[in-house]
């Protein structure tokens, strides 16, 4: 009886162990993490949705943006300035005088106007330019990449060639070409070249193979629907993004061209923005020729206004994925 009763009084019952298992925890925990014997609650690992912080990497990025963005700070505030305020006054800093209005009024109406023919004339430029280049290197892509021919490897060295080949290698052979042709010193002289986008074609090659799976063709072609209704009614959508992220490229390049219309255009009515400010640089040192340095500054600032409002407009094209889940594995 002793025994027992003995035995019995030592072994804790289930609810006075767990109550005395619940008095001693934090202590454990305490002492298990002093004694570094249970690992604490760490951080979540890095990942692509958490990266690791790198002050190395911040600091650089801010570098490559402050180095992006001064000149357009440095450009529009120059804008603001007169010509006498141009040299009176530190060029990262307003003038006394606010004159942007009246410098885009001057500008818009200067020489009777010719910065908006300037303008118009590189508007035709990329419109049929750049759109045709577009438009090529979508259909030369997306055929490319998923119909099979003889001599397609052919064309893909060739593509890849010539995207190697730097336009000023191409510049007299194709200003040759167009003096025999008779085509210099008019748009075509700057708008056939612009047809021509090596780099597009295989941006959109490369798209192409990707973003449109072979089995809707095969699904498509199986229903009954012809090349031409697959390929705008099912291939092209899922191209949208490749073939804004082409125009734009094809836009800016044609925009910001320079060199092709200096050899191919003499005429000052078929010159673009660019070769038109030039003329105006210019002619401050020609003898009895007139600085129009604010005139040059604020014409510039309203040369890239377009092309950020091209950018603005269509950036809600780039998406990825729209043919995700449309193919069952």
């Amino acid at each position: 009886m002793t025994t027992s009763f003995t035995t019995a009084a030592s072994t804790p019952s289930p609810s006075s162990a767990s109550a005395e298992a619940g008095s001693a925890r934090p202590g454990a925990t305490a002492q298990a993490g002093a004694g570094g014997t249970v690992p604490r609650r760490g951080r979540r690992p890095h990942t692509p949705l958490n990266p690791r912080r790198s002050i190395p990497l911040t600091l650089i990025t801010g570098l490559v943006l402050v180095y992006t963005l001064l000149p357009l700070a440095w450009l529009l505030i120059n804008a603001t300035k007169d010509q006498k305020g141009l040299f009176s006054s530190f060029g990262l800093w307003f003038a006394e005088d606010f004159s942007l209005w009246d410098n885009i009024s001057r500008t818009l109406t200067y020489d009777d106007g010719v910065f908006v023919r300037w303008l118009l004339n590189t508007m035709l430029y990329v419109a049929v330019g750049a759109g045709g280049a577009t438009v090529l290197a979508v259909l030369g892509g997306y055929a490319l990449a998923k119909y099979d021919f003889p001599g397609r490897r052919a064309v893909f060295a060739v593509v890849i060639g010539a995207v190697a080949v730097p336009g000023t290698a191409l510049a007299v052979p194709t200003f040759l070409m167009f003096s025999n042709l008779g085509l210099t010193n008019t748009p075509w002289a700057v708008i056939i070249p612009s047809l021509i986008s090596p780099f597009g074609l295989y941006l959109m090659w490369v798209f192409a193979s990707e973003a449109v799976p072979k089995e809707l063709l095969e699904a498509a072609r199986i229903d009954g629907s012809g090349e031409l209704r697959t390929f705008f009614r099912i291939a092209l959508p899922l191209l949208v993004p490749g073939t804004v992220t082409v125009l734009l490229f094809s836009m800016v390049a044609t925009w910001n061209n320079y060199f092709l219309p200096l050899i191919m255009i003499k005429d000052p009515d078929w010159y673009p923005l660019t070769l038109g400010l030039n003329a105006w640089n210019a002619q401050a040192q020609t003898a009895g020729g007139e600085a129009v340095f604010d005139l040059i500054i604020t014409g510039s600032l309203l040369t890239i206004v377009p092309i950020l409002v091209v950018f603005l407009l269509l950036q809600r094209y780039w998406q990825s994925g729209l043919a995700a889940g449309s193919v069952k594995d």
